[in-house]
């Protein structure tokens, strides 16, 4: 559960701007203020069954842009390199120069 709630803030980063304002309102509630479905429902005045609908097709919208867009897969591929460079150069004073501009890249994301 875990893992999925991680992926969901990782793609409602990414993709926010896409959703409707509505959608990114209880998907903000849900998963970044951590409110319960009766608490959202309560707060719109509609139902749970409503709340938790709009969630789970909003989870849907995300993964689809993810596997249109792939703006997340890049972003873990990209930081994913950038450790792995950032190891490569590690204790070698002559590559310095070449670290910091890795950290530099890294700071861009």
């Amino acid at each position: 559960m875990l893992e999925k709630t991680t992926r969901i803030n990782y793609l409602y980063d990414f993709y926010q701007a896409l959703l409707t304002p509505k959608q990114q309102s209880y998907m903000s509630l849900y998963y970044l203020d951590d409110y319960s479905l009766g608490e959202i429902a309560e707060e719109y005045e509609v139902s749970r069954q409503a709340v938790y609908d709009n969630i789970k097709r909003t989870e849907a919208m995300l993964e689809e842009y993810e596997e249109k867009l792939l703006l997340f897969a890049r972003f873990q591929e990209r930081s994913r390199l950038i450790a792995k460079m950032k190891d490569a150069l590690s204790g070698d004073p002559d590559l310095k120069a070449l670290e910091d501009l890795v950290v530099q890249i890294e700071n861009l994301d």
